[in-house]
């Protein structure tokens, strides 16, 4: 599972990337949303690098 985590900013990024067409928003206005997605999937990545280290002492 670890190793399919670098999906997850991808794929919501892209349903960001199709909520903003269907919805006729541009892109450069729904840009905070994708830099949220990268935020709360780096949070993501950290929570879960934090844990392998805890566990393997």
């Amino acid at each position: 599972m670890f190793r399919l985590l670098f999906l997850l900013p991808v794929i919501l990024c892209i349903i960001w990337y199709f909520f903003l067409k269907q919805n006729g928003v541009p892109i450069k206005q729904g840009k905070k949303g994708f830099i949220y997605i990268l935020a709360f999937s780096a949070l993501v990545l950290g929570f879960f690098i934090l844990m392998i280290q805890v566990t393997q002492n």
